[in-house]
């Protein structure tokens, strides 16, 4: 197709370097506006002359975050985002774009400046509708009986207008797109692409298949892993529940840090459950090749990328439908959906997955035959299609 004159407004990284990186590749003119430095994007693939770095913003708001863990400090969230909004508004205008593709949070200023020119105005939510992730993580404050990190009121209704300004919303998973549709916004208004994953480092071995499915069929303690945050928002306090029901008969590992929120509730852990804290990303792989089943009972997510990983590394996965489990597990086939805050049904599958362990060894084999991983390309060439399919519906000629 003719390509595309795209911008991509990222207030950090998340995955936009990524996708940056793949457009490029499919021939597309791609602008990236960061508040990383133009090293760090280089690092990605990125040309440093694609890039346009607002290093002040983001050498402040890592400042101001590093001491706001040492001293109480107010709350930087309003004016950091409109600051950066107000600045990539600025950087947009005077160049005709067929695609703004901006992240929510902080594009409340250039969706609303009639002097920035686009053919489409994409607005990227990385979770769920902003309402249903405040009202999860409400509830599961309530439940935890701690504070959680939140949506503040400011933040909710500014990402309510820019929903309103933004001529499409791009979502990551099934299920976040339906949240947006339960909250009354037409489904026309709404694009779903799912991220990429790069996992050929997790791909598990000929070996290493082999002695996984030896320790199955050998009866040794079923080995559990969990990667990720440690928090509320992830499931603490199911994951925490499953495991001391089981622990004297399965093993479990959890990587990944311990969030503050979490670490009262984790101490409680018998001395037997193995707890890495974060490891590099090298040294990941090897962890989800000695593991026998991933468990990830996310109570709000937007598309967690360990789970791509643990179905790269052939493991049968238990999650739930909050994040992208509806996108990579079908359920008994792969893994198993289960419900949010519901412990029970995660020792329901343990229970399953330890008691039949010449099903469970037919299923890892089957995952790691059939797997066919999504890369950054295939999300840029979806995003390719997305954006002309928007611009035709637009009547917007580009090229």
């Amino acid at each position: 197709m003719t390509p595309l004159r795209i911008a991509l407004v990222i207030p950090g990284r998340f995955h936009g370097f990524d996708l940056a990186r793949a457009l490029l590749a499919r021939g597309h003119d791609v602008t990236v506006l960061t508040n990383y430095p133009k090293s760090v994007v280089e690092g990605f693939g990125v040309p440093a002359a694609r890039v346009r770095s607002f290093l002040g913003h983001g050498a402040f708001v890592r400042g101001y975050g590093q001491l706001s863990r040492l001293l109480p400090m107010p709350s930087s969230e309003s004016w950091s985002l409109e600051m950066f909004g107000r600045w990539a508004a600025r950087e947009l205008r005077g160049t005709p774009w067929d695609i703004v593709h901006c992240w929510s949070g902080a594009s409340e200023e250039l969706l609303e400046d009639g002097r920035v020119s686009a053919g489409c105005r994409l607005l990227m939510r990385g979770s769920a509708h902003i309402d249903v992730q405040s009202r999860l993580l409400i509830d599961e404050e309530a439940r935890a009986g701690v504070r959680l990190d939140r949506p503040s009121a400011w933040i909710i209704d500014r990402e309510r207008r820019e929903y309103q300004l933004a001529d499409q919303i791009l979502t990551l998973s099934t299920w976040s797109h339906h949240t947006f549709i339960e909250q009354g916004v037409a489904a026309e208004r709404l694009s779903l692409v799912p991220l990429g994953v790069d996992v050929r480092g997790f791909r598990p071995s000929e070996d290493d298949l082999a002695a996984r499915q030896r320790r199955l069929m050998s009866g040794a303690p079923l080995r559990v892993l969990y990667v990720g945050h440690v928090s509320m928002r992830k499931g603490a306090v199911d994951l925490v529940a499953a495991i001391r029901a089981r622990t004297a008969r399965l093993h479990f590992t959890l990587v990944g840090e311990v969030l503050a929120e979490a670490k009262a509730l984790v101490s409680t852990l018998p001395a037997g459950v193995e707890i890495t804290g974060k490891l590099p990303q090298a040294s990941l792989a090897a962890r989800y090749h000695a593991a026998d089943v991933f468990m990830f009972p996310t109570i709000e997510d937007g598309f967690p990328q360990v789970l791509a990983q643990a179905k790269a590394a052939g493991l049968p996965i238990i999650t739930t439908a909050h994040g992208a489990g509806l996108d990579i597990v079908t359920h008994g086939r792969d893994g198993w959906i289960v419900p949010i805050r519901d412990s029970g049904a995660l020792v329901e599958r343990l229970d399953w997955c330890d008691a039949h362990r010449p099903e469970l060894a037919a299923m890892t084999a089957a995952i790691v035959s059939s797997f066919a991983p999504r890369d950054w390309s295939d999300v840029a060439e979806d995003f390719e299609r997305e954006s002309a399919r928007l611009l035709a519906r637009r009547g917007v000629h580009h090229g």
